[in-house]
């Protein structure tokens, strides 16, 4: 899945932050809303212009950073 998709940073959006494309939900939101324990049906629920590829793509950025070494210090 190429995360490009489902994805986008404007500026004039949340400062720029990641979001869902079509949307105002942020990457950042997302996953805090795992970090306390939502589930993807949860999500989904919730927020009813997601979608389960909307969600995998979340989890596709994520893992590219990590694997960019952008979430992380080295030192």
């Amino acid at each position: 899945m190429d995360w490009r998709n489902h994805i986008t940073s404007d500026q004039t959006v949340l400062l720029g932050k990641p979001t869902i494309i079509g949307t105002r939900i942020s990457v950042e939101h997302i996953i805090g809303l795992l970090a306390q324990g939502w589930n993807e049906q949860q999500i989904l629920d919730n927020y009813p212009r997601l979608t389960p590829q909307s969600l995998q793509a979340v989890f596709s950025y994520i893992q590219e950073c990590l694997k960019d070494g952008l979430l992380y210090s080295t030192a």
